[in-house]
């Protein structure tokens, strides 16, 4: 088993979307604004050219991918997607695309987005740390059936290793240097997203 890497300054960001699928929008806490986040969080990835790993869970039964999502899945930036049956993400064939950590290379900063906090999430997350590799959980795009499930879950997660962040913060790490080419489309992606981030902020981060 790998050694655990504490989050610290993002290097090597990874975006993963988990399970975000048509046959829970009735059922899981505050779905829309779960989507709205991870709808900010995929367009922020295209346009830093960040890769994306998607899974789906028993998608001939739960449905694909909201089609809120659809448009942002095709892009060159997106490594996998795929259905599983494990509740991880971390499946062999996601496994195998994962680049290897070593004591010469950065680990993956696996950022998380998806459904269930407290099951695929934690699962997905426990399965990043015990690989090496590091884990932010947004915050503003997680969520369960039972929202009191986020805060266990989150905890539990924390005292694991991964880091609880936002969705605006995670995103401005990822650019670094507002010199960059790209800051003209995060500034304005984050000012045209403002209500939706704050909607969000105001349910999920009463933790």
């Amino acid at each position: 088993m790998a050694t655990i890497s504490r989050a610290t300054r993002i290097r090597n960001p990874a975006v993963f979307l988990c399970d975000i699928q048509e046959r829970f929008r009735t059922g899981i806490y505050e779905f829309s604004k779960l989507v709205s986040t991870s709808e900010k969080l995929l367009k922020a990835a295209q346009t830093l050219d960040i890769p994306v790993y998607v899974t789906t869970q028993n998608r001939a039964r739960l449905g694909d991918t909201v089609s809120e999502l659809q448009p942002y899945l095709s892009h060159s930036n997106v490594q996998a997607n795929i259905d599983k049956t494990l509740f991880s993400m971390i499946t062999p064939e996601i496994a195998a695309l994962l680049p290897a950590f070593s004591s010469s290379s950065f680990p993956l900063d696996a950022i998380i987005v998806g459904i269930e906090t407290h099951i695929c999430v934690t699962q997905t997350t426990l399965d990043l740390l015990a690989r090496g590799h590091r884990v932010y959980l947004l915050v503003d795009g997680v969520s369960s059936m039972n929202p009191e499930e986020r805060a266990v879950a989150l905890s539990r997660l924390r005292d694991a290793g991964a880091i609880v962040t936002s969705s605006e913060s995670i995103i401005f790490e990822m650019l670094g240097d507002a010199k960059r080419s790209e800051f003209k489309a995060i500034s304005n992606l984050v000012k045209e997203c403002k209500e939706e981030t704050t909607a969000a902020l105001e349910v999920f981060a009463k933790i």
